[in-house]
């Protein structure tokens, strides 16, 4: 067994350590709003639930490890005080993650991830209609841990209304832990689908995603497209070049000519592989 000081590694090991070791940890879903309203959203893996008298969650938007600054829905917290916390289910995952890169300041990543904003009740900040949670919270405090980067900022909220979705209740009223199909954030790249265990999404963080904001209607729109497939779609940098889709449906000439639907089918089928180039490759065959 090794054994290790924490002041005698660099931040990022240790925080590689910590995340890995500590796992799986639920994921808040924060939703806020600058105080010109602007919306912002994004997930944090520092978070729990700690008392239910008065009902209060608490997450940790840390200092960035590199650059040491602050990240939106810090300032927004601290700005606003109010705070809307989504959970994340396994059927948006995907969207969600596409979230989490580092788009600028003003940029609303729910049109970015594809989710809908829905009107909350008490607060300012937007809803996730798509979440099967959603916890309504005034900012009661702000705890800052530290100055350097890596440093937490406990952000303790106080649950003023939830919204559960219907469907993931059982026969008694109850949340149902099979159908509300939580996820759960681990180490590096890996997820955990409470009811089956883990995955791997690769986290967008050196590059921005296009957003699903980006992908053409018809797709957007598509029957057979989930959020999910969306979200793996909007998550590369750019469109295929149109020399590439037409080198590929000359090796693949089954794919031509193909009905939407099928075409979706399709496409799904490559997503289900990872393999996402592939994907918009057979999308973007005219």
């Amino acid at each position: 067994m090794i054994s290790i000081n924490p002041k005698e590694i660099t931040t990022a090991k240790l925080h590689g350590y910590l995340l890995s070791a500590v796992a799986p940890r639920p994921i808040a879903f924060a939703s806020t709003m600058d105080a010109e309203g602007n919306p912002n959203l994004s997930p944090f893996s520092f978070f729990n639930v700690f008392s239910a008298n008065p009902p209060v969650m608490i997450f940790s938007p840390a200092r960035r490890v590199r650059g040491n600054t602050t990240k939106h829905t810090l300032e927004n917290a601290m700005a606003t005080k109010e705070v809307v916390i989504n959970v994340v289910s396994y059927e948006m995952v995907h969207q969600m993650s596409l979230s989490s890169s580092e788009y600028p300041q003003g940029v609303n990543e729910f049109e970015k991830s594809g989710f809908t904003m829905l009107q909350s009740d008490v607060v300012q900040p937007f809803r996730v209609a798509e979440s099967p949670v959603q916890f309504e919270c005034k900012v009661t405090d702000v705890i800052h841990l530290g100055n350097e980067g890596g440093a937490g900022n406990l952000i303790v909220c106080e649950v003023l209304k939830l919204h559960i979705n219907e469907q993931v209740l059982d026969e008694h009223g109850a949340i149902d832990q099979h159908k509300i199909d939580l996820v759960a954030r681990a180490g590096g790249s890996y997820y955990s689908r409470a009811k089956e265990g883990f995955f791997e999404i690769p986290k967008p963080i050196s590059t921005l995603g296009m957003g699903v904001d980006a992908i053409p209607e018809e797709i957007r729109k598509s029957e057979i497209l989930t959020g999910n497939d969306l979200g793996m779609l909007g998550n590369v940098t750019q469109f295929p070049s149109l020399e590439n889709v037409d080198n590929f449906a000359k090796d693949n000439p089954q794919f031509m000519g193909l009905e939407i639907t099928k075409k979706h089918t399709f496409a799904k089928a490559f997503l289900n592989t990872n393999d996402i180039e592939s994907a918009w490759k057979v999308l973007l065959i005219k």
